[in-house]
């Protein structure tokens, strides 16, 4: 595994780290609803409002935040956008309550807006063939983070106010965009000039039709994270249903955490030389498959192979998918081409709570065997997009990688 991790540069490790210290304190995604319903004194359809503006705000943000790192610089997207946000949560506690509606939205919007460039930067970094590990090594800081930052947060909570927790959440996002002007290159918001777009450079949407297998993981990709995250939303109603405790509940989302923390990386590695499409169909596919236990009945049996299914193609498809969308994009459109990755993965966790909340409150026993049945032909899509005619990559198109210093 050492061998195959020495073609990540430092300077990914770097970003890798700082985004540790990011989604360590990022307590606003778990704790917003309990302080807007509580301190703030918000109806349950109040705080969903400016929740769900948020939500909004994040969406458009990774869906333009590519476009902003391909005409100004990835660097400097990045920058701009962690202190936006940064600013915006560390105030937010102070501001009277008319004021949510609109800072909200904004800090979404600023913090959405880094997640393409972040991964344009980790795709001009890393040599193609070893993206999947750079990929990887950035979810396992950030899934890391994430897996200390709610108890930490119930303690700033519980010592302090709930008010000290958007604090914490913007002083790790200015933290960052310092972070990052110190790590990345100050040339990193120049264009290089073979990049230069004349009239002749294929646009977005030319490039993404030229590589249909794209378009498939895209559209895979937002099936399978809206199904993925029924695991938040509706699987814990579906097992208190079937008389299973939140301890229970809690315990498989600790575990499905902490197996994906010791085993991405190693997966990732041992199947780095297996075709992409392969690996990212059989992952989705796993999704299916773990959601189709539930089937049979809620049991803690039954709950337990999900969870095991669900962790592993969770695992599979993740990384490479954004691995596999990094190397075939052009360079000049490499941000855009994370955006759509970013808007279409953030708009599965956006659709999934109401879309799975609805379902299961019409019907029931619908709900897995259609999220089952969704993912299935997702994954089996991807699959079969292996055998599509081949095109000539984006590395074969534009030459090698270049460093970092081009975003």
């Amino acid at each position: 595994m050492k061998q195959a991790m020495k073609d990540i540069p430092r300077v990914v490790w770097l970003l890798a780290a700082g985004m540790f210290v990011v989604a360590a304190v990022s307590f606003t995604f778990v704790y917003l609803f309990v302080y807007l319903t509580g301190p703030r004194g918000l109806s349950t359809s109040e705080a969903g409002l400016i929740a769900g503006l948020g939500g909004v705000g994040m969406v458009v943000g990774n869906f333009t935040g590519g476009w902003f790192g391909d005409r100004f610089g990835h660097r400097r997207t990045l920058i701009v956008g962690f202190t936006v946000a940064g600013v915006g949560l560390a105030v937010l506690p102070v501001l009277p309550t008319g004021a949510l509606l609109l800072l909200f939205p904004v800090c979404q919007f600023g913090t959405g807006i880094t997640r393409a460039s972040n991964s344009a930067l980790i795709a001009f970094s890393v040599p193609e063939g070893s993206r999947r590990q750079g990929f990887a090594l950035l979810r396992f800081f950030a899934n890391a983070g994430v897996t200390v930052g709610p108890p930490l947060g119930a303690l700033i909570a519980a010592q302090f106010s709930y008010g000290w927790l958007f604090v914490a959440d913007g002083a790790g996002m200015l933290f960052f965009a310092g972070w990052a002007a110190l790590i990345l290159p100050a040339n990193g918001d120049r264009r290089h000039k073979a990049e230069a777009v004349t009239a002749d450079t294929p646009g977005l949407w030319s490039a993404v039709k030229s590589r249909p297998a794209v378009l498939v993981v895209l559209v895979a990709v937002l099936i399978a994270d809206t199904v993925y995250r029924q695991q938040y939303s509706t699987l814990p109603v579906f097992l208190s249903d079937h008389g299973i405790g939140t301890g229970v509940y809690g315990a498989l989302i600790a575990i499905n955490g902490g197996l994906v923390i010791c085993l991405e990386l190693p997966v990732t590695v041992a199947l780095r030389q297996r075709a992409p499409l392969l690996v990212i169909g059989g992952g989705i596919v796993l999704l299916g498959a773990g959601y189709a236990a539930l089937i049979i009945g809620g049991h803690i049996a039954t709950a337990i192979v999900m969870m095991a299914l669900l962790t592993l193609g969770d695992i599979l498809y993740k990384s490479p998918s954004t691995a596999y969308v990094a190397d075939n994009a052009p360079d000049h459109l490499q941000g855009r081409f994370q955006s759509l990755y970013a808007g279409a993965s953030i708009s599965g966790v956006v659709l999934a709570a109401p879309l799975g909340g609805a379902l299961y409150q019409a019907a029931p026993g619908l709900l897995w065997p259609l999220c089952a049945g969704l993912v299935a032909v997702a994954g089996a899509t991807v699959l079969a997009a292996h055998r599509l005619p081949a095109f000539r990559p984006a590395a074969a198109e534009q030459g090698a990688v270049t460093a970092v210093s081009q975003g």
